[in-house]
């Protein structure tokens, strides 16, 4: 069982922010991937999904993890219903792409990168 996730509570106003962020991130994913910009567009849609937790975790539960593991999260999106369960399903498979996105030197196929904005983009239409 996995154990319960350090959080924070989250304002109205937050939530909102995080959404809007979600968006942002997104559109500028869309765009990346347009350009050919694979793994620009990864990070970005993977940043896009945990901003879009954050805000329906906000919104349905009144918090957002606030651990260093983003898996903490998928925890407490099971406590947000419907619309958490959603994102936990895109989430799922955008985490593991963190890493390697981010860190490691290699690249991005562009399939991979289209699925993670497409992700991203369903992820941020919830929020």
């Amino acid at each position: 069982m996995p154990r319960q996730p350090r959080t924070k509570p989250v304002s109205a106003a937050q939530v909102r922010s995080y959404a809007a962020k979600a968006a942002e991130f997104a559109e500028a994913a869309a765009s990346d991937l347009a350009a050919g910009r694979n793994i620009a567009a990864t990070s970005l849609a993977i940043h896009a999904g945990i901003n879009a937790a954050d805000a329906v975790c906000g919104a349905r539960v009144g918090r957002r993890a606030s651990g260093a593991d983003h898996d903490q999260v998928l925890v407490l999106l099971g406590e947000a219903g419907p619309d958490g369960a959603e994102i936990v399903r895109d989430l799922r498979r955008l985490l593991p792409l963190k890493t390697t996105a981010e860190y490691d030197p290699d690249d991005i196929a562009p399939a991979v990168a289209a699925k993670a904005v497409e992700r991203a983009q369903r992820c941020s239409t919830i929020a």
